[in-house]
């Protein structure tokens, strides 16, 4: 060989390996490994964004009411809103929120580029009393928009909200209050949260269960549901069933009593499920 082809050789080999892929394991380089070691330019993926991070900032969150702390270990609010998949920047219609414990969470997890709209009928202003009011003073909560208004009614645009969220509360469609009127029909609430909800998007329903079989006056009775009676409202509103979890059943509930009563309160057996609107 001669010296200029020798030459010619040794400078292919050098631009062969200053040239290799940086994932190539024969690169003589080491890829970055963490954030710290990524230059600024480098994306972090956001399958690795901390969901469950932001939870646990909202849950210790030093401006939450000690009410609130104190329900959190028969709630399970962590495992709850990571079943919810509520994210950052989501639009969230939280249907009977009542005086705001998941309200609370909820609006922090969204931040400040999210929404949550705190929906409750206003049959509830007599048993509720100031509590949302206290709840959204001096606009601790600022991204949180109150909507009083029935079951059945949501003000809101088609495909205008990502999360579609009913705790405790599906059951009320069957309360009668004094007046002796319902705060909404069931098959038209159902379908309103359709048509409010994105394609794609999440209705996330936590309810305290009733003995299988039994009919809709139990949610007036005992306030207390059948879970089979939600998901056929749901399906017949056009909701997709994804996914059901256990953490919150009891089955050592006495479904004979009403929620409030002590024995059974925050131990009741209580159901979560989750449907999303097919796009």
């Amino acid at each position: 060989m001669s010296k200029m082809h020798r030459m010619l050789s040794g400078m292919i080999a050098i631009l062969a390996v200053s040239c290799a892929p940086a994932d190539d394991p024969s690169a003589s380089d080491p890829v970055p490994t963490t954030p710290s070691e990524q230059s600024d330019s480098a994306p972090v993926p956001v399958a690795q964004a901390p969901t469950q991070t932001a939870i646990e900032r909202a849950i210790a969150h030093p401006d939450r009411p000690v009410d609130d702390l104190v329900d959190d270990e028969k709630r399970l609010p962590s495992k709850v809103m990571e079943f919810s998949g509520i994210k950052a920047g989501d639009i969230v219609l939280e249907m009977e929120a009542g005086g705001g414990y998941y309200t609370e969470l909820i609006s922090r997890i969204v931040g400040e580029d999210g929404i949550v709209h705190m929906q409750n009928p206003a049959a509830f202003d007599s048993f509720l009393g100031d509590a949302s009011a206290q709840r959204l003073k001096d606009d601790r909560l600022a991204n949180v928009r109150y909507l009083k208004t029935d079951f059945d009614s949501v003000p809101l645009p088609p495909q205008s909200v990502d999360v579609v969220t009913w705790f405790l509360g599906p059951h009320e469609l069957y309360y009668m209050p004094s007046g002796g009127e319902a705060l909404g029909d069931d098959v038209k609430a159902y379908s309103e949260l359709f048509r409010v909800l994105r394609l794609g998007g999440s209705f996330i329903v936590l309810d305290h269960a009733a003995r299988p079989g039994s009919p809709k006056s139990s949610g007036n009775v005992t306030h207390r549901l059948d879970p089979d009676i939600v998901k056929a409202l749901a399906f017949g509103a056009g909701f997709v069933l994804v996914d059901e979890a256990d953490f919150l059943r009891n089955p050592n509930d006495d479904y004979d009593m009403g929620v409030f009563e002590a024995k059974v309160r925050r131990q009741t057996d209580r159901f979560l499920l989750r449907f999303v609107k097919p796009s």
